[in-house]
Order: structure tokens, then C-alpha cells, then sequence
């Protein structure tokens, strides 16, 4: 049976990336034709590019992925410089190539978890050897809610999780999906999670 969670994911993704291309081709439209300036015209612009980025960041990390499906390493940079402009987290992904889209997405939805641990904000490293997958941070000031990272530690879904956090619930399903096993380390500044 399909995972439909990542289709309907997928499927949210796609409908909201079409017309924000659109307004974004319309803005560029209005920056060529000498309409486009000053500081409001500016706000909207970056709004557009996050809010796409995110979208691309949400569809590689909620959608569905085949195990032969690959994703560029250009195409996960360029989002995670997007998302990064102007916010205070920082994303440093050390992987070369092509990655497998699962691979991929497991380590998306860590940096996810990661990121509910900074909320200073910080910097979020990605690393793979060519057969382990490391995420991590230090901070000074993590928030590590064991309610959270508890069962994430055992490879299982928390009992109870907000929108914000669904991510949590989500790992522990997409990292068996591409036969990968959580493990989680961490201590009162750094936390690490590895697949």
C-alpha cells in the first residue's frame, strides 16, 4: 500500500509551488519593466523565495520517495541557502553529489527535530561518509524536551505531538522506510542524530 501521508504531502507541495512560481515569474515580470523597486516591493519578493524554498523543503521532507529516486545536491543547497537567508539558522550540508531521495528525506526531517532544539537559532551540520548520515548542532542553549527526544531515541513516534512538531512522528517511520536506524546522542550543548 502507498505511504499516503507523503503522497498527500507531496501532493499539497506541488498545488502551492505552481502559482507561487507564477507570482514570482510576475514579480520578475514587474522588476524588468521598472515596477518592481523600493522596499515593500523587496519584502514581497524575498517572501516569495522563502515561501518557495520552504514548499521545496517541506516536499523533499514530507513527500514521497521512490528507492531508486535521486535528488542533487545543488537542489538541497539552494533551499537550504534560501531558507537560511535572513533567519538565525544556518545550515552547513557536507554531502557531495546526488543523494537517495529517501537518505535524503530522513535527513531532512532531522535537521526538522534539530531545528526545535535551537530556538536562539544556530547552525545545523550535515554530514555523510558514504555510509552514516550525522545531523548536528552546539548551543549553548538547546531545548531538548525529553517528551520529544525520548522516544525519538527509541525509534518510536511521541504519544502526543503538536503541528509544529509532527515531524518528530514522521522520522521514525520515513528512516524504516529506507531502511535506516536512528540513533541519538547528545549532551548539555550539542545533540546528534545519526543514520
Amino acid at each position: 500500500m502507498p505511504n499516503l501521508n507523503a503522497l498527500i504531502g507531496s501532493r499539497i507541495c506541488h498545488d502551492l509551488i505552481n502559482p507561487l512560481g507564477a507570482i514570482s515569474n510576475g514579480f520578475e515580470l514587474l522588476g524588468l519593466a521598472g515596477v518592481a523597486e523600493g522596499p515593500e516591493m523587496n519584502l514581497v519578493g524575498d517572501s516569495v523565495e522563502n515561501a518557495t524554498a520552504r514548499l521545496k523543503f517541506l516536499r523533499l521532507a514530507f513527500g514521497a520517495a521512490s528507492a531508486d529516486q535521486l535528488v542533487s545536491r545543488t537542489e538541497i543547497l539552494g533551499t537550504l541557502e534560501a531558507i537560511a537567508r535572513g533567519g538565525r539558522l544556518s545550515y552547513s550540508w557536507n554531502v557531495s553529489g546526488s543523494t537517495s531521495r529517501r537518505d535524503a528525506r530522513v535527513a531532512l526531517l532531522s535537521m526538522m527535530c534539530v531545528e526545535t532544539a535551537l530556538p536562539m537559532g544556530g547552525d545545523i551540520t550535515v554530514d555523510y561518509d558514504g555510509d552514516t548520515w550525522t545531523i548536528q548542532t552546539q548551543h549553548d542553549r538547546l531545548n531538548l524536551d525529553p517528551a520529544l527526544w525520548v522516544p525519538l531515541s527509541k525509534n518510536i513516534c511521541p504519544e502526543e505531538l503538536t503541528p509544529a512538531q509532527v515531524h518528530f512522528g514522521v522520522l521514525p517511520e520515513m528512516s524504516a522506510e529506507a531502511s535506516r536506524i536512528l540513533s541519538l546522542s547528545h549532551g548539555a550543548d550539542w545533540v546528534k542524530i545519526q543514520f
